[in-house]
């Protein structure tokens, strides 16, 4: 029960910070000046880079990144900049990390879990389908940190993958950045700034939730037919 106890303070203290995250980051402006380009970059590096860790904010941060450097707090193609070289670096490490152990997990013939056709159909799946998965995934909180793992996992072509994980990284960092660097002191968006965090959270998981749904209507309507 204290472990419980724990857990949900920790959640709800997360919760609590992500959705005051520009206090939190005023703060550490303020404290870290010119070291905050760092933080900011191991934050996303993380996220992006160590499967470990999906929950660390990303696409709220990247808006919030762009609200202080439109008012001066940060140089905003220095900070895009170095968050786009976390995202890109981290997917690539992720990956490395997934390619390495995918082999040495999957290959035994008659496991549940761990068998190795579970990994050619992976492989099958991010050769056809893996640039778009990697490009989307990188709007969508907690698939962002798994998806390039499954693909070094399902040994998708490495030429391949580092295209998308560029394309995806710099269209991710610049344009959610540079939303909050146009719209974010916008007084309606500045006085309920906490409202746009939930808003942003809301877009970022609605399309998985709508392709489960998709997915269960078809297998129902096939289920009829």
């Amino acid at each position: 029960m204290e472990i419980l106890t724990t857990l949900f303070g920790y959640i709800a203290h997360a919760f609590g910070m992500l959705l005051h995250l520009d206090k939190y980051l005023g703060a550490v402006i303020q404290d870290y000046g010119a070291w905050t380009y760092l933080i900011l970059f191991l934050i996303v590096f993380c996220e992006t880079g160590l499967v470990v860790l999906p929950m660390l904010p990303g696409d709220s941060l990247l808006f919030v990144v762009g609200t202080f450097a439109a008012v001066g707090y940060l140089d905003i193609t220095l900070a895009l900049g170095l968050i786009a070289v976390a995202a890109i670096l981290g997917d690539t490490v992720n990956y490395s990390i997934g390619h390495y152990i995918g082999p040495r997990i999957f290959h035994y013939e008659g496991s549940r879990f761990f068998n190795k056709q579970h990994l050619l159909k992976t492989h099958a799946f991010y050769e056809k389908y893996g640039g778009k998965t990697i490009i989307i995934a990188r709007f969508v909180p907690i698939v962002r940190t798994f998806a390039p793992f499954v693909a070094g996992v399902g040994a998708m072509t490495y030429s391949k993958f580092i295209i998308y994980n560029v394309a995806g990284g710099l269209f991710w960092v610049l344009s959610i950045g540079l939303a909050g660097y146009y719209f974010g002191n916008i007084p309606v968006i500045r006085n309920n700034f906490s409202v746009m965090i939930i808003a942003i959270i809301i877009v970022s998981i609605l399309p998985p939730i709508i392709e489960y749904l998709r997915h269960k209507r078809a297998a129902r309507l096939s289920a009829v037919l």
